[in-house]
C-alpha cells in the first residue's frame, strides 16, 4: 500500500449501503486501531473504482461481487478479494423513460436493444449478460445487447428520456431498487422489472500489493476489525441509520426504513467464502462475461484470517 502501513484510501459508492462506512469513520472505529482512513466517493461504481486500483490511486475498495468477480475472471491482477461486506443479493430494477410506451418489460429488450451502463465492466454491464442469460437471449454470434456507456446514473436516466434523430440514446438501464425509486415516484423513469444477484451483493477488496508487506496486511485487518464495529454499530442504531440515509444520501425516511428490512451486512467483513466465488465465476462463465479459465477462483482471494 502505497500511502504508509497506517493510511489507507478507501473507495466506496456513496448509497445507502455505504452507512456502516460512515459510522466507522465517524464514530472513530478505524482511529481506535490507529487507522488514518481517506474515504473517497465513486459514484459511477465499481468499474471505476477497478481502474483507480490498477492505477495505484486506491488501496481497499468496497464495490459490487460481480464487478470485481468479473475483472478478476478476465485476469485482473492489481487486487484480491480480502472481505464480503454484505450478505444478502442486491436487486437491480429495470428502468426505462418515464413515457415510454414501447417498453413495456424485460422482454421489451429481445432484440439487441440499446441497454445503458455506467462503464464496461461495471455491475450494471455484468448483469445484463445474466438477464440476458436468464432470458435465454445469449448466443455466440453477436452481443445480446446495444451497450451505451454512459458513466453515471444521471446520464442513465436522461438517455432514456432522451429524443435523438433515429429514437432514444438508451432504451433501459439497471440499477438498484431503492436507489432508482425517488425517480419512480416522480415519473422520471419507469420500472419494466427486475433481477436479482445470484450472489452477495458486495464485496471488499485490496491492492495486490498488500499481500507483500506485513505491515500492509496488520493494518488492512485492522481496517475491516473497525468495519466490523461500523456494522454493529449500524444493525444496533436503526433510527440513525435512516436519519444519516434521508439527511445525507437522498432517499426518503420511508425508503430507507423499507431498505433496512431488506439488507443484512456481513458480521466478519474479513471472511470471503470460496464457495460464493465458486459460484459467482459459474454462474458469469454461463453467462458469456467470462470466458474460459483465464484465472481461476482460487486465485482471486487473499485470505486475511491465515
Amino acid at each position: 500500500m502505497s500511502t504508509g502501513p497506517e493510511t489507507l484510501r478507501v473507495g466506496y459508492v456513496p448509497e445507502h449501503f455505504s452507512t456502516p462506512l460512515f459510522f466507522a469513520q465517524n464514530k472513530g472505529f478505524f482511529a481506535d486501531r490507529h487507522l488514518n482512513v481517506e474515504l473517497l466517493p465513486y459514484p459511477s461504481g465499481t468499474g471505476a473504482m477497478a481502474k483507480s486500483l490498477e492505477s495505484g490511486d486506491l488501496d481497499v475498495a468496497i464495490g459490487l461481487t460481480e464487478g470485481w468477480i468479473a475483472a478478476l475472471g478476465k485476469g485482473a491482477d492489481a487486487f484480491k478479494l480480502v472481505g464480503k461486506y454484505v450478505d444478502t443479493p442486491l436487486c437491480w430494477a429495470i428502468s426505462t423513460g418515464g413515457q415510454r410506451g414501447d417498453m413495456v418489460d424485460a422482454q421489451s429488450l429481445a432484440g439487441g436493444k440499446k441497454l445503458g451502463i455506467s462503464r464496461v465492466g461495471s455491475g450494471s454491464y455484468v448483469m445484463g449478460y445474466v438477464l440476458a442469460d436468464q432470458q435465454g437471449w445469449l448466443n455466440t454470434e453477436q452481443e445480446p445487447f446495444d451497450w451505451v456507456v454512459l458513466n453515471d446514473f444521471k446520464n442513465l436516466r436522461d438517455a432514456v428520456n432522451k429524443d435523438h434523430a433515429q429514437g432514444k440514446e438508451a432504451d433501459a438501464f439497471m440499477w438498484e431498487h431503492f436507489t432508482s425509486k425517488k425517480y419512480y415516484d416522480s415519473n422520471e423513469i419507469k420500472r419494466i422489472g427486475e433481477i436479482y444477484t445470484p450472489w452477495p451483493s458486495w464485496h471488499i477488496v485490496a491492492h495486490s500489493s498488500v499481500s507483500k508487506n506485513v505491515g500492509s496486511v496488520a493494518t488492512l485487518r485492522a481496517f475491516l476489525k473497525g468495519l466490523d464495529e461500523g456494522v454493529k454499530y449500524f444493525n444496533t442504531h436503526r433510527d440513525e441509520a435512516v436519519d444519516y440515509i434521508a439527511n445525507n444520501l437522498d432517499y426518503t425516511a420511508e425508503d430507507a426504513r423499507e431498505w433496512l428490512k431488506t439488507v443484512e451486512f456481513s458480521k466478519d467483513c474479513m471472511k470471503v467464502e470460496p464457495n460464493v466465488v465458486d459460484k459467482t465465476v459459474e454462474i458469469l462463465k454461463k453467462a458469456g462475461v467470462i470466458r474460459g479459465d483465464e484465472f481461476p477462483a482460487k486465485g482471486m482471494v487473499l485470505d486475511l484470517h491465515t
